[in-house]
């Protein structure tokens, strides 16, 4: 998830262990020791591409990372505010839970996360909630202002706190609810069209929860389409896109594709765009692919032209958005 959802369901959760015996000391906490595990994202900062898009979300994502660092905060916080009435098993069982909610909210997105780092280099996710999704996050930021604002003593304070987390819990269970409906619609349209995917994955689109990416895997390539939860009709529009795997001849560095493979989770294509190979990842979507199923991917690496790959995430992501780019997506959410 994006920092801003980290940090405001940190401190509401915050509060609730410890507000009345720390005050907004509590929400400081709460959002710190859940950011915590993104402090990976300096490893950029020094780490070629494909390493570093690794390296993101790899051991400090981990629960072996969990359960050490807690240990280690744990430790210093209980020394800290002394004198005090709260135990180091508290502390450890409160920073342990914010690290915990990270991990557990990161795995629900396309990403992949690394959980059981060093022992595996396999990424976890379940593809549940976009990375940032505004429905999820605004209930939590409401909440957090007002605890910024409201007085410590104020008994409102527990309740602010309170509707910021299970608001979280519930949205994500509708989040849930939506994921079941659109993998049984899939597979009843793979059936239908005689499509016997190896793998598939589903995953919601920017933004929202209604509209959802859909991908199977048949070996040879991917069929790519989009379902919003509206849908009346019992189809999807795919696109086919092969594989391509036999220009990976034309790379000289293998080292950097196989990173690059390893983080697609093998949801990968290889594409000649204007003389320049490039390789897709496909859990990233469409470039406003609802509305033109051909749209080129959001992810896509310049395996020759290596100076192009800035912001390689973000950049297909933010690429040509614009009002009419969003209205399509609204019309496209109320189905077909």
């Amino acid at each position: 998830m994006d920092s801003v959802t980290h940090i405001v369901t940190g401190a509401c959760i915050g509060e609730i262990f410890a507000g009345k015996k720390l005050g907004k000391k509590a929400m400081l906490w709460g959002a710190a020791a859940q950011t915590l595990p993104d402090v990976d994202v300096v490893t950029s900062w020094w780490m070629n591409i494909p390493d570093g898009l690794l390296a993101h979300r790899g051991f400090t994502h981990s629960l072996l990372f969990a359960v050490i660092s807690t240990a280690i905060i744990a430790f210093f916080a209980e020394r800290w505010h002394r004198p005090h009435n709260i135990t180091y098993t508290k502390w450890y069982l409160f920073i342990l839970l914010e690290i915990g909610v990270h991990l557990f909210l990161d795995v629900q997105t396309a990403y992949g996360t690394g959980l059981m780092e060093p022992f595996t280099h396999t990424r976890y996710t379940v593809n549940t909630i976009f990375v940032a999704d505004p429905f999820f996050t605004i209930i939590p930021l409401i909440a957090s202002i007002a605890l910024l604002i409201i007085r410590r003593t104020s008994p409102r304070r527990m309740a602010w706190a309170v509707v910021g987390t299970v608001t979280c819990c519930l949205y994500l269970s509708y989040c849930w609810y939506h994921k079941y409906n659109i993998d049984r619609d899939a597979k009843t349209i793979f059936a239908q069209k005689k499509i016997t995917p190896v793998k598939y994955f589903t995953t919601p689109s920017p933004l929202n929860n209604w509209l959802w990416y859909v991908v199977a895997d048949d070996s040879k390539g991917f069929y790519c389409g989009y379902r919003s939860v509206f849908d009346k009709n019992s189809d999807i529009d795919f696109l086919y896109v092969p594989k391509n795997d036999s220009l990976l001849a034309e790379v000289a560095d293998h080292k950097e594709v196989d990173r690059l493979i390893r983080f697609s989770n093998g949801y990968y294509t290889f594409e000649k765009r204007m003389d320049t190979l490039i390789l897709n990842d496909l859990r990233f979507e469409q470039q406003g692919g609802w509305v033109d199923k051909n749209a080129p991917f959001v992810f896509y690496y310049y395996l020759q032209d290596k100076g192009s790959n800035d912001l390689i995430v973000q950049r297909g992501r933010f690429k040509d958005v614009n009002k009419k780019v969003f209205s399509s997506l609204i019309d496209r959410i109320k189905g077909n």
